[in-house]
């Protein structure tokens, strides 16, 4: 692809930038160019307005064959990101994810299909069409993967370039498909439509109804932001005035020969797509609504992740068909809590990881903020000079920094620990954690993968030599339990035993990359309730056994190789009688330098003793927080509700005497 630098202006929007394909299979049809609205802020997320606005002004002057443009909010990409093809639906305009351009544009190399509206290229030749892109984008960069976000007849698009193309590295992100056509709202269209009079239009209200989603979730979702009364009557009745304002927009994106042609066109790719489901090989992700008026979209999507090898799906319950132009939606979340982002043929947990964004953070602990409540949990640090303080002053800000602690029951303490890390330092704990958070061998009764999205979200790795390696030499912040499922699915009075392995599995690793090690005890899991029904008595009972043993066989078993009760990792959920809860305590101990020590850590018996005395430090911390936490005057939760009732629920909770 080369700049051509060709600019066109129409009705004060400009059209800038021009790129064509550079390759002996291109043609002419394949021409891209990089739109962009003057006066558009990059750093806003466009609105349905927009969308409206920018598609009136693309049809105006709309003629030629089906080509590739690529917005300007779209270009502030890295070079090694991945190429994304967006695959419109059945609107064709290519403006589907003009509220995600300016996030995608930040990871992809994004290049949007216009289709113009009297166009009347078949469906088999748009096939083409995408699949010379793809080819050429294969040749030009063969070792990284090819994006294709299609939505609704977008998605049979993709479905059928990727399987007439198993060989090349393709991964789909298909949104509503259409490969239920047989079962959708818009067939009966079809005969009405061909009976109507031109100046008839009783379609296009219908769509635009459509395109609205469910407006009574767009108000209630306006007032639980919380705005002035004011300000949230004013969204409301604006939200209505633009849908109700581009009646004619819509009719003129699809007039009445172009909506029947789009129809018959969804009939054919319908029947394509599916014939062809065997043979597709790609990588998919599937995104299903749940109040989708034209697809029973849940539906086919479980049926699409059972038809394809590859293949998970993400449920969206309340939202309707064109997903991608409401306000609750961020494509990119979503491809980051799935892991499907990569830049080469496999995805790195940690070379291919992004960040979460400030609003994927507040998001996340604001869906969590019951257990904060619940838990007021209490974090102490150690100082160089051995001091405790109340916060986490004493943790190292530059990596790598190794954390190496307790794993209370059903790691409840997560979720406080790696919040608070980014609330108070902006610290990123990256969690070693569980294969049963990234990969299922089969189905069965685990959690659905989506469960844990927000881990993936947060930098959860799955465990593996590799990522803590690669963890390490990046200098990152690395959480890490040794006592891993066994700890946390511990049995009846074993509250604050550590279930570690006999030999050291991190202290090396830690040495190699002069990382410093943080031993850490968390204490309050007796507070939240306790434990009456653990794995001992559910293995006396055939039906639970064999439930334990059905759970266990659906991913990865881990230490099968080592000795002893930390070889037990079968997965079950313990019988745990709750309690009004109590207080979570956490202490960090004072780092431990590694720092100059790679040779004399390579000496099996000194590399024990640090594992010895890092296991030593986790336990005193555990003692400390025991003995502490008696005389905290706040450790009852209604002892803390009445204090924060009379001095504010942003005024933090006094706790013991340190």
């Amino acid at each position: 692809m080369v700049n051509s630098g060709t600019a066109v202006t129409t009705s004060g929007r400009s059209f800038v930038q021009e790129k064509a394909q550079s390759s002996s299979e291109a043609e002419a049809e394949t021409s891209l160019r990089r739109v962009n609205v003057e006066g558009d802020s990059e750093e806003s997320r466009k609105s349905l307005k927009d969308y409206f606005d920018e598609a009136k002004d693309m049809i105006r002057s709309d003629g030629g064959p089906p080509r590739w443009f690529s917005p300007l909010e779209c270009g502030a990409h890295s070079p090694d990101s991945p190429v994304l093809l967006y695959l419109p639906g059945i609107d064709g305009v290519g403006l589907g994810l003009i509220m995600q351009h300016q996030r995608v544009g930040q990871i992809f190399d994004v290049w949007c299909l216009h289709i113009p509206v009297k166009d009347r290229t078949s469906f088999t030749g748009l096939v083409k069409l995408v699949e010379r892109t793809v080819r050429s984008e294969n040749y030009r960069l063969p070792n990284r993967p090819i994006y294709l976000v299609g939505e609704s007849l977008g998605a049979c698009l993709a479905l059928a370039v990727a399987a007439q193309n198993p060989d090349i590295d393709l991964v789909l992100i298909l949104a509503n498909p259409a490969t239920s056509f047989s079962k959708s709202q818009l067939q009966p269209l079809i005969p009405l439509l061909q009976l109507t009079p031109d100046q008839v239009l009783l379609a296009f209200p219908y769509m635009l109804r459509l395109m609205e989603g469910d407006p009574l979730r767009m108000a209630v979702d306006i007032l639980v932001k919380g705005l002035p009364l004011q300000q949230k009557a004013g969204e409301v009745s604006q939200d209505l005035v633009v849908m109700s304002s581009y009646h004619s927009v819509v009719a003129d994106i699809m007039p009445k020969e172009t909506l029947l042609w789009k129809l018959e066109m969804l009939k054919s790719a319908s029947a394509y797509a599916n014939s062809r489901l065997h043979a597709v090989k790609a990588q998919t992700l599937i995104i299903s609504s749940g109040k989708d008026q034209l697809f029973p979209s849940q539906e086919e999507g479980e049926r699409l992740r059972h038809a394809l090898s590859k293949c998970q799906i993400r449920k969206f319950n309340d939202n309707g068909h064109f997903l991608f132009l409401e306000d609750d939606i961020d494509l990119v979340t979503i491809i980051k809590g799935t892991s499907f982002y990569r830049r080469g043929k496999n995805h790195d947990y940690v070379s291919d990881f992004i960040p979460p964004t400030p609003d994927e953070f507040t998001k996340i602990y604001e869906s969590n903020r019951g257990i904060y409540v619940a838990t007021g949990p209490v974090m102490l640090s150690t100082l160089e000079d051995g001091k405790i303080v109340r916060g986490l002053a004493g943790i190292p800000s530059e990596g790598p920094v190794l954390f190496v602690g307790y794993h209370m029951l059903l790691g409840l303490e997560l979720t406080p620990l790696v919040c608070q890390f980014m609330i108070e330092r902006n610290i990123l704990l990256r969690g070693i954690a569980h294969p049963l958070m990234f990969i299922r061998l089969r189905d069965g009764l685990l959690p659905d993968l989506a469960t844990f999205d927000t881990h993936r979200i947060m930098g959860a790795v799955p465990v593996s030599g590799t990522n803590f390696y690669k963890l390490l030499s990046s200098k990152s912040h690395v959480l890490l339990y040794p006592g891993g499922m066994r700890e946390a699915l511990h049995r009846k009075g074993e509250e604050y035993k550590l279930l570690w392995p006999d030999h050291s599995e991190f202290v090396r690793m830690a040495a190699r990359f002069g990382a410093k090690i943080i031993p850490f005890g968390a204490v309050g899991e007796d507070d939240i309730g306790q434990v009456v029904f653990d794995y001992d008595d559910l293995m006396k009972i055939p039906y639970f056994k064999a439930q334990i043993e059905a759970l266990t066989s659906e991913t990865i078993k881990l230490r099968t190789d080592a000795n002893g009760e930390i070889q037990n990792q079968d997965i079950h959920l313990p019988g745990i009688l709750p309690k009004l809860p109590g207080r979570f305590y956490y202490y960090f101990g004072k780092p431990i330098e590694t720092e100059g020590r790679k040779q004399e850590l390579r000496d099996r018996e000194k590399c024990n003793e640090l594992y010895i005395e890092v296991k030593s430090e986790v336990e005193k911390c555990i003692a400390y927080l025991k003995e502490k936490r008696e005389t905290d005057p706040y450790r009852n939760l209604l002892a803390r509700l009445t204090y924060q009732a009379t001095h504010g629920s942003t005024n933090e909770v006094p706790t013991f005497q340190i």
